[in-house]
């Protein structure tokens, strides 16, 4: 293990975790700077650490825009990571699950790697069996990113740019991308504006693919914390992952997380999505009141033990609830934990799957007029 790799993982090991509220004085909110090691091309990255006064931690780093740390405290006052990740930019790069990452052009599926958009077919790499997968061969996720410290009133802010030139992974338009991260000062809650610009009209969804486990990152399965979703429909899938283009109720079925369920529940019933999916896989349609405008609750996860409680409010139309499926333990995380099968959920905001095939879904198209925006929120509290 390399001496950067050693040092950051002390350091991100001993910033807060397992240490009690009332131990951490009152302190001003602050963004520092750390190095996170280089890529296979020798380009380096940085990892950006914010702090508020109530002593939660969030890093960033600049490769892939991608959340590496979030310590919250338990209903004790005891600091924990509560998302996946690794200690260095390489691994991250060798990664394939998308821990953490900002996913685009187009995150989740497009069917059979193609779209039709103005008359004209594009094709994109398959790299899901026959499918398209958050982007392709490399998402944003596996990009370096122009980062810098913004100014708020809120909190702490640090925002990172990507410009994805016209036909990167087959995608039309010159597109620019802009994703800041925001630690409010007053609450303890992670704010995530996206923004995205073309040349050329072209087709855009992008998430964050952090991976959530309350108890602390590592720790086990997430199969007795408990998940309610404003959602009262969701899209089905065939074999490959795909939405079928219906939107299926959830009453009576594995799916309704309309009141609070341990997700383990019926993760493992006789049906037949769940068996496609190998467990939660699936993109709720969320029951919005504002239109795609006004930030509203979509999800509440809450660990029993803990109290360690996560809101996540978003502008978007949609929600993909993902429970570890593919994780299989191969991949070790910071501080060298193992990540197996179910030690985290995913929770992604974003525009429904293969929208560009479906006419009946909500657009994802993005025209030179109209810039794309979005805001997801994440709230923690103990209860």
């Amino acid at each position: 293990m390399s001496v950067l790799r050693v040092g950051l993982a002390l350091f991100l090991a001993l910033t807060v975790t397992n240490v009690k509220c009332s131990a951490i004085p009152a302190s001003k909110s602050s963004v520092q700077i750390q190095p996170f090691g280089a890529i296979a091309s020798g380009e380096k990255t940085d990892l950006y650490v914010l702090t508020n006064s109530r002593g939660m931690v969030v890093a960033i780093t600049n490769y892939g825009a991608t959340v590496v740390s979030i310590k919250v405290p338990d209903r004790a006052g005891k600091f924990a990571d509560v998302v996946l990740g690794f200690d260095t930019a390489k691994e991250y790069e060798d990664g394939t699950a998308h821990i953490g990452g900002t996913v685009g052009r187009y995150a989740n599926r497009i069917a059979h790697g193609s779209f039709t958009l103005a008359g004209k077919t594009y094709t994109l790499p398959k790299n899901n069996g026959e499918n398209t997968l958050h982007g392709g061969l490399r998402s944003f996720d596996k990009k370096i990113w122009v980062a810098k410290e913004v100014a708020s009133k809120e909190g702490v802010a640090v925002e990172f740019t990507y410009v994805s030139p016209d036909g990167e992974e087959g995608f039309p338009g010159t597109m620019t991308v802009t994703v800041m991260f925001t630690l409010l000062n007053a609450k303890n809650e992670l704010r995530i504006d996206y923004n995205a610009s073309t040349d050329k009209p072209t087709v855009v969804n992008l998430t964050n693919h952090s991976y959530f486990n309350l108890a602390g990152q590592g720790t086990g399965d997430i199969l007795s914390q408990t998940l309610q979703l404003n959602g009262s429909k969701f899209t089905p899938v065939d074999a490959g992952l795909i939405p079928t283009g219906e939107l299926r109720s959830v009453k009576g079925t594995p799916f309704d997380f309309t009141k609070p369920v341990a997700i383990g529940e019926r993760i493992n019933a006789e049906d037949e999505q769940l068996k496609l999916g190998r467990g939660y896989d699936h993109n709720w349609v969320l029951d919005r009141k504002t239109g795609f405008s006004g930030i509203e609750l979509a999800a509440v996860a809450r660990d029993p033990k803990s109290g360690r409680v996560l809101e996540v409010l978003t502008t978007e139309p949609g929600i993909q609830f993902y429970t570890g499926n593919f994780l299989d333990g191969t991949a070790h995380g910071k501080g060298g934990m193992v990540y197996e099968q179910r030690y985290a959920f995913c929770l992604e905001t974003q525009h429904f799957p293969d929208s560009p095939n479906h006419a009946g879904f909500p657009s994802t198209t993005l025209f030179p007029s109209r810039p794309f925006h979005s805001t997801t929120i994440l709230r923690f509290s103990v209860k």
